[in-house]
């Protein structure tokens, strides 16, 4: 099942979105870089975290850092969260050889919705909620409130329909998300999610975990 314009629209209204961040969101190809880049972006111009902070696991100083834009609608970014994730985690993440970063790129409202709602949450459970939310995207992404799913999947991690609503309302939440999504766009040319920059190099689409481990490997022998 795929989110239609009409449904962006009217999530948007249930969310308290501004129009200007609804339309931006509906056409994930607006404003974004469509050439490749001519050059790869510098460690130091990835480095940089949006004014929200940045959302990372594993070690400072970690040998590979692995940086991921992802949308939290997006089907593939799911199957990387559910199916790889845990085993880099595991392997490479928990061993201090991988430091992982994810950054917001939402592609419609319920997307934007979802990144506040992990970031409401609070530091120590900002994963936990985006792990649950990629787990069990099809019971509120793409069901047919998925506002009230949504909802639904919050109350275990504490949220009230007050402070649920108060979440979806913060405009200053909205728009660190937002910059952490146009600058990826145009500053790195990132188009479609996931996107992964493993240092510094751009990988676009969800990588199985063998391949993963192929890219990995070298990068740690240098």
């Amino acid at each position: 099942m795929t989110l239609t314009r009409r449904r962006f629209l009217e999530s948007a209204a249930a969310l308290g979105l501004t129009a200007a961040a609804a339309a931006l969101l509906i056409d994930p190809r607006a404003g974004f870089v469509s050439q490749a880049l001519a050059q790869a972006p510098s460690t130091e111009e990835l480095a940089v975290a949006g004014p929200l902070g940045e959302k990372a696991e594993g070690k400072d100083d970690a040998p590979v850092t692995i940086i991921e834009y992802a949308s939290m609608t997006c089907g593939h970014c799911a199957t990387f969260a559910n199916e790889t994730f845990p085993k880099l985690k595991e392997k490479y993440i928990d061993s201090g050889k991988v430091r992982f970063v994810l950054r917001e790129f939402p592609l419609d409202p319920i997307a934007a919705a979802g990144f506040m709602i992990a970031r409401c949450a609070g530091d120590d459970k900002y994963f936990a909620v985006v792990d649950a939310l990629f787990a069990r995207q099809k019971e509120w992404a793409y069901s047919n409130d998925p506002v009230t799913g949504l909802q639904t999947l919050t109350k275990q991690f504490g949220f009230t329909q007050e402070s649920f609503e108060a979440c979806l309302t913060n405009q200053e939440m909205l728009d660190g998300v937002n910059w952490v999504r146009q600058r990826g766009a145009e500053k790195f040319g990132v188009n479609s999610t996931p996107t992964f920059f493993i240092n510094g190099k751009i990988y676009r689409g969800a990588i199985k975990f063998d391949d993963l481990e192929k890219i990995l490997e070298p990068l740690l022998k240098a």
